[in-house]
């Protein structure tokens, strides 16, 4: 019949109609919570992990063909300009919303997973007890609620006494997987939770986005970057020295400046990356504001409105000398030779990882061997400008095990709820 000369005309008109089709269906939404993050803290270290996870997480969602929505779990109030992500709210932790009934809790309830940071370091017990009992406190909370924890990657430690051990390895163990972002973490992590999911990644900072200003490099006066840290700065000044440096940092600090104006052939540029208000002794701004008063000959870079503007700004450079790790990273990732001045084993743990060894140690030098370390260094950034590429291929495979790590826990936490 249907082939039929009579009914041929009819069916070609037929089969010429729009037919209907199925409405698409909408992207099944996913709640995505990041704890220890924060999108006003002043030091754009963190801020950079915020920026640089947020994506990473989208990213990851959106390939599973979800629509994420995020939440921020953090201390609100900080020093910085609010960061504009899309998608996301902000959930205030302080001593009275984790213990309200319808504080972390009832707010956690909501999520499908939750992707802890812990601040990049601050899952360790060297920043005291009360900073390690809010980290503690809402990993064990999270996994209360039955809602998947990632700690994403991070320094694991040091845990020196045996009751902080017992704890962080009880939350580890819960977690659905560990990232750590340098061997020796991941390492402390097995040995203390050999049950847990222990995968080695690298810091999410390296993805954060940038202007690229390379362009400025390799005119003929060297530009030159110094980070000093206003925490290590004042812990020199007090004779507290807590990070056990073998030289005197302000010394160093000062003596560095001192030789590099006196060159004639660089420019100097003091940069901020970790900025607050409310604590002079972990401010870079004004022990930046108090180094250019002493040593005119350099610039004094105005504070960065975040974490991508202080990375662009690097970028531009020919050599970044810092104390502040998330600095030494916006410099390695943008291709800019970096000197990183080490004061915890983050720093061995993450660029031995990518097999750039060019810091200054924590111990093993005076103020005079630091100095002429830094300096031998910047004279040969040629080399380290090799050395810098050679790192940066090594992080992409490490940012794919994270990448596939995000994507098996959203598609596990959808399909838990489906």
């Amino acid at each position: 019949m249907p082939n039929s000369p009579t009914l041929a005309p009819v069916a070609a008109r037929v089969e010429a109609m729009p037919h209907p089709r199925p409405a698409p269906r909408a992207a099944r939404p996913i709640r995505i919570g990041l704890a220890w993050h924060s999108l006003d803290s002043g030091n754009l270290g963190i801020g950079a992990l915020t920026v640089a996870n947020h994506a990473l997480a989208r990213e990851a969602a959106l390939e599973l063909g979800l629509a994420p929505r995020f939440v921020v779990y953090a201390p609100i109030g900080g020093d910085a300009q609010t960061l504009d992500l899309p998608d996301t709210e902000v959930f205030a932790i302080n001593r009275r919303t984790l213990l309200a009934r319808d504080g972390f809790l009832a707010s956690v309830r909501a999520l499908d997973c939750m992707l802890d940071i812990g601040a990049g370091d601050s899952f360790a017990d060297i920043y005291g007890p009360r900073r390690f009992a809010f980290l503690w406190l809402t990993k064990m909370m999270t996994s209360w609620r039955d809602v998947p924890l990632v700690l994403s990657p991070q320094t694991i430690g040091p845990f020196e006494k045996p009751v902080y051990r017992a704890l962080a390895a009880s939350a580890m163990q819960r977690s659905a997987i560990v990232f750590a972002r340098d061997r020796r973490s991941a390492d402390v992590a097995r040995a203390m939770t050999p049950r847990a999911d222990v995968r080695l990644a690298v810091d999410v900072a390296f993805e954060l986005p940038y202007e690229d200003h390379s362009v400025a490099r390799g005119g003929r006066r060297v530009r030159v970057g110094v980070n000093a840290s206003g925490l290590l700065f004042h812990e020199a000044e007090a004779g507290t020295n807590r990070f056990g440096l073998s030289y005197d940092y302000a010394a160093m600090t000062r003596a560095l400046l001192g030789e590099l104006c006196a060159r004639p052939d660089v420019d100097v540029f003091l940069i901020a990356h970790a900025i607050s208000a409310r604590d002079p002794r972990d401010d870079d701004s004004r022990l930046a504001d108090r180094l250019a008063t002493e040593f005119p000959g350099a610039e004094r870079v105005p504070d960065f409105a975040g974490p991508s503007q202080a990375k662009s700004f690097i970028s531009g450079l020919d050599v970044l000398v810092a104390a502040r790790m998330h600095a030494c990273i916006g410099a390695l990732s943008s291709g800019t030779p970096v000197v990183p001045v080490a004061y915890s084993r983050k720093f061995s743990g993450l660029f031995g990882l990518l097999g750039y060894d060019v810091r200054l140690p924590e111990t093993g030098y005076d103020a005079p061997r630091a100095v002429q370390h830094v300096l031998d260094a910047i004279d040969r950034r040629d080399q380290l400008a090799r050395d810098v590429e050679q790192a940066r291929a090594k992080v992409r495979p490490l940012m794919d095990t994270y990448r596939a790590g995000l994507r098996e826990v959203f598609a596990r936490a959808v399909a838990a709820k489906a």
